[in-house]
C-alpha cells in the first residue's frame, strides 16, 4: 500500500480516483461488439464467447437441465449446507422487513391517494463466476427476489472449464427455487438478458455485480428500455481506524476486499501512524499465506494508507470518497456513524468486519461502487418492487380539487387539461341543479 501523511485538500481527488484497468471507451466500445453480435446471432453467440472466455463448450446447451441440479445438490457438503441455510435465514428476516403496508390517504375530502407495491415481472440475476463462484450474491439477489414475488427470475453465471456450473450455485438457486439458468458470462450474459436469444429469456430489470466489463454491460443495457439496481463492481473498501483498533483486524479486512480482484481498491485511513505502519505488516505477514495472494497483490498496488489528523477529517475524506464498503475501526464507531452520508455499508466497531456483511450478518452485499454511494443504495427489497400510485375522487372530492386544477392549469397555458376538469364540474353541476328543481308534469 502507497502511504501518504498528511495529504492537504486539493491533492484529495487523486487519492480518490479508482483504478482504471483500461480506459473506459475502449471497454465500452468492445461491450457495444458484444452486444450487436449476441443481438444478431443469439445462442450462437453465447456459445462461441463462453468457449473463448471461459474455456467451456456449451454447444450441448446453454440451460441447465434438471439433472444437473440434483447431481450437483449431492456435491456439496453438509456442513456447507447448513451455513447456506442459516445464511439465506438471515438474510431472509431482515429483507422481510422491508415491506410496507399500502397507506390510504385522504388528501382533501372525497380525494383518495394510495401506493401499491408491483414486482418486477421479468428480472436477471447476474451471478460472478470463474476463480470465484459467488454463490453468496444468490443469496443476496434471490432472496428479495423472491420475498417481492417477481413472476419470473432468470440466473445467468459463467460455466466451468467442463461447461458445468458451480455445485454450490446449483445448489444455492434450488434453495431459491430457480430453475432458468444460464451458462453465460461477462458482457454477453448481460447482452443476452437485454434482449433475449433462443435459449435466454429477455428480462426486465437486470441484477448483479460484475467487472469492468459486465458493469459497462449493465450501463449500456438502460440504452435498450431495461433497468439495472445499480453500477456495481470492482468491489471496494475504506476503514477508518484510530488508536484503539486491531492492526491484524484491519489488515484482515483490507485484504478481503483485495482478493476479490486485480482492480478492486482498498483504503485506510487513521489518525495514527503506528496503526499504519503495524497494518502494513500484518498485510505482509497475512499475505503470505493466501490462496490468492497474486490477485490481492496486485489490488494493492492501487491501494492507499492515509494519515489525517482527526477522525473527523477521515469521515468527511471518506463521504468524499463515497465507498462501497465503510468499516468505522474506532473507538466511538456509532458516534461517527451519525456523520455518514455516502457509503454502500457501513460497518461498525472491532468485531463487525465487512465479511459478516458479505455472507450471514443479514444486510445485502449488492452495492454501489466507483462513487456511486453518493447517489445510489445497495440492493433491498424495493429494487424488486415497482410503486404505483392510485387515485379515485368521488363527485365531492372533484367538487375540491377541480377549481384548483382549473386554475394551475390555465396558468400554464394547458387549457385540454382545465377542460378535463370543467366538463365534469359542469355534469355535476347540472345533476345538482336538476336534483334541486324537478320538472314536474
Amino acid at each position: 500500500m502507497q502511504i501518504f501523511q498528511y495529504p492537504a485538500q486539493q491533492e484529495w481527488a487523486a487519492l480518490q480516483e479508482r483504478a482504471a484497468a483500461q480506459q473506459a471507451q475502449d471497454i465500452e466500445l468492445r461491450v457495444q461488439q458484444i452486444f450487436e453480435d449476441v443481438r444478431q446471432r443469439g445462442d450462437a453467440a453465447l456459445v462461441d464467447y463462453t468457449q473463448r472466455f471461459d474455456g467451456a463448450d456449451v454447444r450441448a446447451g446453454l440451460r441447465v437441465t434438471a439433472e444437473e441440479i440434483q447431481a450437483a445438490v449431492a456435491q456439496v457438503p453438509s456442513e456447507l449446507q447448513t451455513a447456506i441455510r442459516q445464511a439465506h435465514a438471515n438474510i431472509w428476516k431482515f429483507h422481510a422487513t422491508q415491506r410496507e403496508e399500502e397507506k390510504r390517504v385522504e388528501t382533501m375530502p372525497g380525494v383518495t391517494c394510495w401506493r401499491r407495491a408491483v414486482p418486477v415481472q421479468r428480472v436477471g440475476l447476474y451471478i460472478p463466476g470463474g476463480t470465484a463462484p459467488l454463490f453468496s450474491t444468490l443469496l443476496m439477489l434471490g432472496v428479495p427476489a423472491r420475498l417481492a414475488a417477481c413472476p419470473e427470475v432468470v440466473l445467468c453465471t459463467p460455466p466451468q472449464k467442463d461447461g458445468t456450473v458451480n455445485p454450490v450455485i446449483l445448489f444455492t438457486a434450488q434453495l431459491l427455487n430457480i430453475s432458468t439458468i444460464i451458462k453465460a458470462g461477462g458482457a454477453q450474459a448481460i447482452a443476452a438478458l437485454s434482449g433475449g436469444t433462443e435459449s435466454v429469456p429477455g428480462v426486465d430489470k437486470i441484477f448483479g455485480p460484475g467487472n469492468r466489463y459486465v458493469t459497462a454491460a449493465k450501463q449500456l443495457a438502460t440504452r435498450y428500455g431495461l433497468a439495472i439496481d445499480m453500477p456495481a463492481g470492482p468491489s471496494e473498501v475504506l476503514v477508518i481506524a484510530d488508536e484503539t483498533a486491531n492492526p491484524a483486524f484491519v489488515a484482515a479486512d483490507l485484504l478481503s476486499q483485495a482478493e476479490h480482484g486485480p482492480d478492486s481498491q482498498v483504503i485506510l485511513l487513521s489518525d495514527s501512524m503506528t496503526i499504519i505502519e503495524q497494518t502494513q505488516v500484518e498485510v505482509a505477514r497475512q499475505l503470505a499465506d493466501l490462496p490468492r495472494a497474486a490477485v490481492a497483490a496486485q489490488a494493492l498496488e492501487e491501494s492507499r494508507a492515509i494519515l489525517l489528523r482527526t477522525p473527523e477529517e477521515m469521515l468527511f475524506f471518506s463521504n468524499q470518497y463515497a465507498p462501497e464498503h465503510l468499516i468505522l475501526a474506532v473507538r466511538n464507531p456509532e458516534q461517527l456513524g451519525e456523520g455518514v452520508t455516502s457509503a454502500g455499508s457501513v460497518f461498525l466497531g472491532h468485531l463487525t468486519p465487512e465479511a459478516a456483511g458479505d455472507y450471514a450478518s443479514g444486510t445485502n452485499h449488492t452495492l454501489p461502487t466507483n462513487g456511486y454511494a453518493r447517489n445510489y443504495s445497495g440492493v433491498s427489497l424495493d429494487s424488486f418492487l415497482k410503486k404505483i400510485t392510485f387515485q379515485r375522487i368521488n363527485t365531492e372530492g372533484l367538487l375540491h380539487v377541480g377549481p384548483v386544477v382549473e386554475t394551475m392549469a390555465e396558468a400554464e397555458g394547458l387549457q385540454a387539461h382545465a377542460r378535463a376538469v370543467t366538463l365534469r364540474l359542469d355534469s355535476i353541476h347540472a345533476e345538482q341543479t336538476a336534483i334541486s328543481n324537478p320538472v314536474h308534469s
